[in-house]
């Protein structure tokens, strides 16, 4: 059955009580703000570094790795303290892609930090290389399986990175969703896709399907960007994983309703949550302004229900991609 029609068959919810799903608010207040570690937690959309200057411009030599460095393991180390043992660096290829770097921050933080294979079409295709326009799906799926299979500078990707623009999806989009599927279907790798709305999240999974790909195997990234939380949960009662990531304190009620409104409806063990925190802004003095990763345990975490917070970034990462 595909997944559009397994859709239609409809299936029963869990429900949260309307006095419970009111009380969470409280329940932060209780806890006071102060945060606490979660231990073996997994923080799925963040970033190390990232070079936005485009990829007609991007090359080597642009920062040194060693400034990086100074800049990004005091983050790393704290982030560490609150338990994190992995994160998933979501810089793509031709925006900063540094596994050789990851690796070293590895070495001296203890942290695992995942690197990625694929190609990123957000941004109005600034990102995707020329070469690649000239290349078909199957074309692209082998170099993305090449990378898996070969790794990227002496290390495995974990996941595949891609990126559409809003809906309808246009030919180069299409292509970059199919490859995605294709390179999945051959690794099993996840692909986490940069998607600004829900009728492109929609649109991707029809590939997906088409492909014969398990729609599990897909996350639909800045999902917090769709206003329209009927969306969000047709895409998780599809069996997709829905990432609000982008947690900040400006954003913080926004991202509480989102996932307060998944776990109403008894979708919280489709929902993924990360900060899209960092990073080393190639290009302006000293890296720019560095956001660390802990406001999640801080002040994220506490104002919900305390119980969540192993599904949440212990249990649905590495259901979604892996240990």
């Amino acid at each position: 059955m595909g997944f559009m029609a397994e859709a239609k068959s409809g299936h029963s919810m869990r429900s949260l009580s309307r006095r419970q799903f009111l009380l969470f608010p409280l329940a932060g207040r209780l806890a006071g703000g102060s945060g606490y570690p979660v231990p073996g937690s997994v923080l799925v959309h963040e970033h190390v570094l990232v070079d936005f200057i485009g990829a007609d411009q991007i090359q080597p030599g642009r920062y040194d790795p060693e400034d990086v460095i100074r800049v990004a393991v005091p983050k790393l180390q704290e982030l560490k303290r609150w338990g994190a043992c992995r994160l998933l660096e979501c810089t793509p290829a031709w925006l900063g892609r540094d596994p050789r770097l990851l690796r070293r921050l590895e070495e001296i933080t203890g942290l695992e930090l995942w690197t990625n294979t694929g190609i990123y079409g957000a941004g109005n295709h600034r990102y995707v290389p020329s070469f690649v326009r000239n290349l078909s799906a199957e074309q692209l799926a082998r170099l993305y399986i090449r990378e898996f299979e070969q790794g990227v500078e002496g290390v495995k990707p974990r996941f595949i990175k891609t990126g559409v623009n809003r809906a309808p999806l246009n030919e180069l989009d299409r292509k970059l969703i199919r490859a995605a599927a294709l390179a999945c279907r051959e690794t099993g790798l996840t692909i986490a896709s940069h998607t600004p709305d829900g009728p492109a999240a929609m649109e991707q999974l029809e590939w997906i399907d088409r492909e014969q790909v398990p729609v599990n195997k897909f996350v639909w990234v800045h999902a917090q960007n769709e206003r329209d939380h009927g969306y969000h949960r047709k895409v998780a009662e599809l069996g997709a994983w829905v990432e609000f990531d982008g947690i900040s304190e400006k954003s913080l009620d926004w991202h509480l309703e989102c996932v307060r409104v998944m776990a109403q409806a008894g979708l919280l063990h489709r929902t993924l949550i990360s900060q899209d925190a960092g990073w080393y802004h190639v290009g302006e003095p000293g890296g720019g302004n560095y956001r660390g990763y802990t406001f999640i345990y801080t002040d994220f975490l506490p104002r919900l229900e305390q119980g969540w917070a192993e599904q949440l970034l212990v249990v649905n990462p590495r259901r979604a991609f892996g240990t």
